[in-house]
């Protein structure tokens, strides 16, 4: 009875309390095993994780010389460390251009590049070499033999290439700064995808002696910063004296047509730094251009290289040509240099790095002369464009990385469109900056600004200048637009300049935080906020009066605010009105009972009224 019981409707089972126990142990066991499987791939991961993020290939230590004593002006980089590319040269060691069997077929350098040692002899420490794509190609950052730098803004996704390692180092804070050369966009393509700042100079500028060539017309040293003031330091010891500074408002330029060509959509982030921009002083309004139409008609030469096109596209088919001419040069002269070796020592290559290099010892072409007429000409149409005091705004990439270790690669069209943006500068010759604007689903944006050949100290003062706009844009695309009709106050660009005179602030900047604030107020009266930051930086100048004042009008405003309570007790502090201080640091504690300025503060105010 009792089996055809259970066969029958399965009561017994139900009801069977060994059954629930037996099932509760296997569910646990599954569970168990399960939490065991992801621990395990856990532990493999960091286990896989190398060291130092897989950035260097060599480690070393080069001491700068000592400080001079005073009088002598403190050195610009001491306290600095930083790092350069496999293709640099350092003394007494083997370069590895990122290739084993270079490095094995190559002697130890006699001398140390010009760049590391005119860094060092200013204060920078070097402290190692990094991992950059096999002889200076590939823009994904992946290494066949010394693995893929792990992009630490965005561990699922490549870091970009050629330089690599560099851009690790920095986006890792291993180093403060970071050295590489820029042939075809092998600092600015990293940058974007590390989301990081970098700097190409005007082809010429920085001495290239002492470092591995891919290209000799289009090689440039460039180099990854985290902070703007870091890129500008290294800028002052690379770059020769600049002329007297611009007078004339800087005219910014956007090449609306690049923009269009973007495989992602990030209008919003275009217009909010559009708007950023607009809230800079010393600036003239936005100018927009279709950049491959201006090339198209001002570079003649290029028309050889470019694909029948119909009016309308002639923009498109000049921006593809650019991208054509530029890897033809590459290859030209990377054969000139390397065939040899490459034909004697057959190196083991990665697939992609052996393709590009197989274009190149392979090369044959009749128009040489056209190669280098283009850039020539895409100069001076570039300098007539710009003049002193343009900067042409322009994507970096055209698109997000590739996945770390996917099997995918860069479609032909996004690699057009990438280089194309890259070959504005690196054909022309004309200086480039990098800034990284926003994070969106781990997939970093940026944008490069151009300026003339020769204006680099001018571009990296706009740099310097515009250093807010990262925040600014995250800001701006944040903030709801609001209407200016019957004198409605501009909430954006107020807030905008607030978040300048913080950064201002934070870099000790006194005078200029003020000047912020001020424009802050002048847009907007009634936020205690900006009279209570720029009392604080009144006070850091010793403008106590002034402060007061600003910490009064704070308080008719806001009576709860805290800061204004404090630094206005401060103010009168310093200019011994005890009584009255002592007041204020008592409102603030009534606010903020555990405060420990105020505090403090009521603790030795006290001793002196006694």
């Amino acid at each position: 009875m009792a089996s055809s019981a259970g066969s029958g409707g399965g009561g017994t089972i139900a009801s069977s309390p060994r059954v629930w126990i037996v099932a509760g142990i296997a569910v646990a066991g599954v569970i168990v095993m399960a939490e065991a499987a992801r621990r395990r791939r856990r532990w493999l991961r960091l286990k896989s994780t190398p060291p130092d993020a897989g950035a260097f290939c060599d480690r070393f230590e080069l001491i700068p010389p000592p400080q001079p004593p005073p009088p002598a002006a403190r050195q610009l980089l001491a306290g600095l460390t930083f790092a350069a590319s496999d293709n640099f040269e350092i003394e007494g060691y083997v370069a590895g251009f990122g290739n084993p069997d270079w490095k094995r077929t190559h002697k130890a350098a006699k001398r140390t590049a010009v760049a590391v040692t005119m860094l060092q002899k200013q204060g920078g420490t070097c402290v190692g070499r990094t991992v950059m794509d096999e002889l200076g190609f590939g823009v994904t950052g992946e290494n066949l033999h010394c693995g893929t730098p792990v992009n630490s803004a965005s561990p699922s996704l490549v870091p970009g290439g050629s330089c690599s390692g560099s851009a690790v180092a920095v986006s890792a804070q291993l180093v403060d700064f970071a050295l590489g050369t820029d042939t075809i966009g092998d600092v600015r393509i990293p940058a974007s995808f590390c989301g990081l700042l970098c700097f190409r100079p005007s082809y010429g500028v920085v001495s290239t002696l002492g470092t591995i060539a891919n290209s000799q017309s289009l090689d440039a040293i460039g180099w990854f910063a985290r902070d703007p003031c870091v890129l500008h330091r290294v800028g002052d010891v690379l770059l020769p004296a600049a002329a007297s500074g611009v007078k004339q408002a800087r005219q910014i330029v956007f090449a609306d047509d690049c923009f269009e060509l973007l495989q992602v959509s990030n209008q919003k982030t275009v217009h909010a730094i559009k708007n950023a921009l607009q809230t800079l002083p010393g600036y003239q309004p936005p100018k927009h251009i279709n950049i491959g139409q201006y090339i198209f008609t001002n570079v003649p030469s290029l028309k050889e290289f470019c694909e029948p096109a119909t009016k309308l596209q002639e923009g498109v088919s000049a921006l593809k040509a650019l991208s054509t001419v530029m890897l033809l040069l590459q290859r030209y002269e990377f054969k000139a240099n390397h065939e040899d070796w490459v034909n004697t020592v057959n190196p083991k290559l990665g697939l992609d790095i052996s393709t590009r290099v197989l274009r190149a010892v392979n090369f044959t072409s009749d128009n040489i002369k056209s190669l280098y007429a283009v850039r020539n000409e895409l100069r001076a149409a570039l300098k007539n464009l710009l003049k002193d005091t343009g900067v042409l705004v322009i994507p970096t990439t055209a698109g997000y990385p590739l996945k770390r270790n996917s099997k995918q690669r860069l479609s032909s069209g996004f690699e057009d469109r990438m280089y194309a943006f890259a070959g504005i500068a690196a054909l022309s010759g004309c200086c480039e900056a990098t800034i990284p604007l926003s994070n969106r689903s781990d997939h970093h944006i940026s944008l490069s600004f151009v300026a003339a050949h020769g204006s680099d100290k001018f571009l990296l003062r706009t740099i310097l200048d515009t250093s807010l706009i990262q925040e600014q844009v995250v800001l701006a695309s944040k903030l709801v637009t609001t209407s200016k009709n019957n004198g409605d106050v501009d909430v954006d660009a107020s807030e905008l300049l607030k978040e300048k005179g913080n950064s201002a602030f934070k870099r000790k900047e006194w005078s200029k935080a003020i000047e912020f604030y001020s424009q802050a107020i002048s847009l907007c009266d009634t936020n205690a906020t900006y009279y209570c930051n720029r009392a604080a930086a009144y006070l850091e100048l010793g403008r106590f009066k002034q402060a007061e004042a600003d910490c009064d009008r704070a308080l008719l405003l806001d009576r709860k605010n805290v800061k204004a309570y404090l630094r206005r007790g401060t103010a009168k502090e310093v200019t011994m009105n005890y009584r009255e201080a002592l007041q204020d640091f008592r409102h603030a504690l009534a606010l903020e009972p555990q405060n420990k300025g105020a505090l403090a503060a009521e603790r030795r105010l006290q001793k002196l009224l006694k």
